[in-house]
Parts: C-alpha cells; structure tokens; sequence
C-alpha cells in the first residue's frame, strides 16, 4: 500500500481528537508458544491501517495541540549481533518510506517522551486502542499500557479509539478492494486444485494440503483462517477444523477457506461431492442454498439495512422447508441454519465495524447461506465476497464455480 494511504487514515483520525491530547498505537509483539519459540507474529491490524509498517514492537505516537499535529514512530534500534541471528529491523529510511513519519525515534526513548508530553506539554488526554472482544479476553498491550499509565499519571484520561479507526475501515478504498481481489482469486485457485485432486478414501487433511500446496506456489504467506475442509457429518458441524476423517464415497465436501494477501483477506465457501455427482437428495438442499445465496446478492445496493440479509435468507428457507416437511413452524429453521449470512471482510476475516446500519457504497461483505440436515450428514454452506457499489453491488468472486452443474461439469473432467 502507498504511504499516502496510511497518510490519509492518520489525518482523518487526527480530526477526531481534540486538543492537548496524543494517540498511541502498538504493533504488537508475538507471544511465547513454548520454550524459546513464540507464535508466529501479526501486526495490530489498527496499527497496520495506520503506519503500513508490520513489525513488531513499533509504537506510533501522534500528539495534537493548538489544531497541529505531530507525528512520531518508535522503532528497535539496529542490533548488530541479532541481525546474525533473524536478519535486520526496520531501519529509519524504511520506517518513513512505508508511514509517511519523518520523526522517527528508538523505542528506549519512549518512556521518557512520554513523561515529557504529559509533564511539560501538557497532553492530559491519551487515545488508546481498547479491544476487548470478552470480559474475560486477556489484556491487549493498548488495554495493559492503559492501566500502567493511568497509575502513574493520574491526570490522564484515557479514551478509547478503536471504535473511530474500525468506521473508517469499513469503507474501502480502491487499493484495499484490489488486495480483497488478489486474495480472493488465490482462494479460488486453491479450491479448484482441492476439487481437481478429490476423490474417495482420501482424509480430509490430504484435500486440504492441496489448497496449502496453491496458497504456498502463490506466495502466500498466512491464511485468512483455519482452513475448513469438512466431509459428510462433519460438514454440519459450523467451525469444524480437526480436518482429519476420511471421505467417503457419497460425502459431500464442505470447504470453508481463504489466502490472505498483503494482510487482506479472501473468504469463500463451496460444497461438491467427491463422487463427481450429487445425490438427489444433495442437490434439493444445494439449490436451495445457491437460490439463498442469489436472492440476497440481487437485493444488495445502498440503502439496505444489514439486519435484512439474514431476514431474507430465513424467510426463503422457512417457505421451502416447510414444502420440504422438514419444519412447520417458521421458527424452525434455526434447527438447520443456525449462523449468520454476512459479516464483513478486509484486514480482518470477521472485520470490524458496527452490523446495525444501512449498506454504503465502499462495504465488502460475506454472503454465506448454510443448511445443515444433521440427520442427513448434509452440511453445505455457499460463499462469496461482495462489494457494495454505488448503484447495487459487485460479486468479487463470482468466477470461482457455484452452480451444481458447474460444479458437476467440473468434477466430470477431472
């Protein structure tokens, strides 16, 4: 992404604080796994939106007074012997370049700076990245540095700015989009190559393995999520993950997946039968799901309430699955479609943003309808990733194969 992008999202942010304050952001750091081996890093996605900037340990520092602002990164300084060890840190040159800050300083002069901006420039009020997703979620470094400087500076008051920065991500810009489209054809590709390889007797851990085998080829570097890749019964469990049961003959595959490229996410979900060919029984449920599935992209444009595309879906599932005899009442179909059908997508799978609103232009959101038949070991979920335009909306993955026969025709040429 080009700096005058993170340029950008710091100015609009910069408008909402007031006077006499500052905003701090951390990249994070990585956790320990065990022993001396930590997880793999990834950086504060609201620091990433931020800065462009993905390693660990930066802290970014923007001060307002008298209507200016001032700009500040807090970086490692280099470290000769560690370079031996894990290569080199984001130099000074490299950290301006990706931000657009020119006042770049080393981290150990942070509490110090810190101390001075409240003590002689008087910045009483502290802008933080507060997430919390549960009560009892384990303190962010946003939510632990707000506990340690509130107690050491009783002045401050501290508010939380997470809400601020995740209404700005949920509109995306042009470069954004095209990132959400590189993911999303990766995705696409490693789908293909799991029907292509399919077939009976297989784990499902050997179809997934060609989806990693396409991620990897591609240059990828992390998924967007645990993989799914769910056979028979096991597709009827929601987030099934173990991905390890062998696939039987008439199973149907439910995949659930996505690249992440450049740290912007792809999520898609078909379902196929292994055997090339759906039951009969398999395929009334399968267009019933893809019928879903198209009805809500028709009726997606500006001005629809996000409330109403999961409405829909229930409403169509509650007229044919009564016809079907499976329910009577319409209250029902939550025995057989128990999640909801859209939520939205950019540097987060599941990404931020507030779900009680009405669809604007510049929104990427999920379509994902499911019916899952327990009784029937039937699971399928059907996804796509949608763009919000300005007259109605754009399916951003409308070239990877949804109907049955496409996907029969498909599996038929194997």
């Amino acid at each position: 992404m080009m700096k005058e992008f993170h340029i950008s999202n710091r100015k609009r942010i910069a408008e909402k604080m007031k006077d006499n304050s500052m905003l701090i952001l951390f990249a994070g750091s990585a956790p320990k796994k065990s022993a001396d081996e930590a997880y793999k890093f990834t950086p504060n996605r609201n620091f990433l939106y931020m800065t462009g900037i993905d390693e660990e340990n930066i802290i970014l520092v923007m001060r307002k007074a008298e209507g200016k602002i001032m700009e500040s990164l807090f970086i490692k300084e280099r470290d000769a012997v560690m370079v031996k060890w894990v290569g080199e840190t984001i130099s000074s040159e490299r950290a301006e370049e990706a931000s657009g800050i020119s006042d770049i300083r080393f981290l150990q002069t942070f509490e110090n700076f810190m101390n001075l901006a409240i003590g002689k420039e008087d910045l009483y009020r502290v802008y933080l990245d507060l997430e919390k997703d549960s009560y009892d979620s384990l303190d962010t470094r946003g939510v632990s540095f707000a506990k340690e400087i509130v107690s050491r500076y009783p002045q401050v008051k501290v508010r939380n700015i997470y809400n601020e920065i995740s209404a700005l991500r949920v509109f995306k810009t042009p470069e954004e989009i095209e990132k959400i489209k590189k993911a999303i054809d990766i995705t696409g590709k490693g789908i293909m190559n799991i029907m292509k390889n399919a077939k009976a007797g297989m784990k499902e851990n050997q179809l997934e393995a060609h989806f990693d085998f396409t991620l990897k080829s591609e240059g990828v570097k992390d998924f967007a999520f645990t993989t799914i890749c769910a056979a028979g019964h096991n597709a009827t469990v929601l987030h099934y993950v173990e991905n390890n049961h062998e696939v039987k003959e008439n199973d149907m595959v439910l995949l659930d997946l996505g690249a992440q490229f450049e740290y912007y996410s792809g999520d898609i979900s078909r379902t196929f039968p292994v055997s090339g060919k759906f039951t009969d029984r398999q395929r009334v449920f399968y267009d019933l799901v893809l019928k879903a599935h198209d009805e809500v992209i028709k009726m997606l444009k500006p001005g629809v309430p996000y409330a109403r595309i999961n409405e829909l879906v229930q409403e169509i599932y509650a007229k044919e699955l009564k016809a079907l005899g499976l329910i009577e009442k319409d209250e029902e179909v939550r025995r057989y479609y128990y999640h909801n059908t859209s939520h939205y997508l950019g540097m987060d799978t599941h990404d931020v943003g507030r779900r009680d609103v009405i669809l604007e232009e510049g929104m990427v959101l999920t379509v994902e309808p499911g019916l899952y038949i327990e009784e029937e070991s039937i699971g399928i979920r059907l996804e796509d990733d949608i763009l919000i335009t300005k007259d109605g909306c754009e399916n951003l993955s409308k070239d990877i194969i949804i109907t049955a026969d496409d996907v029969e025709k498909f599996l038929a040429s194997r």
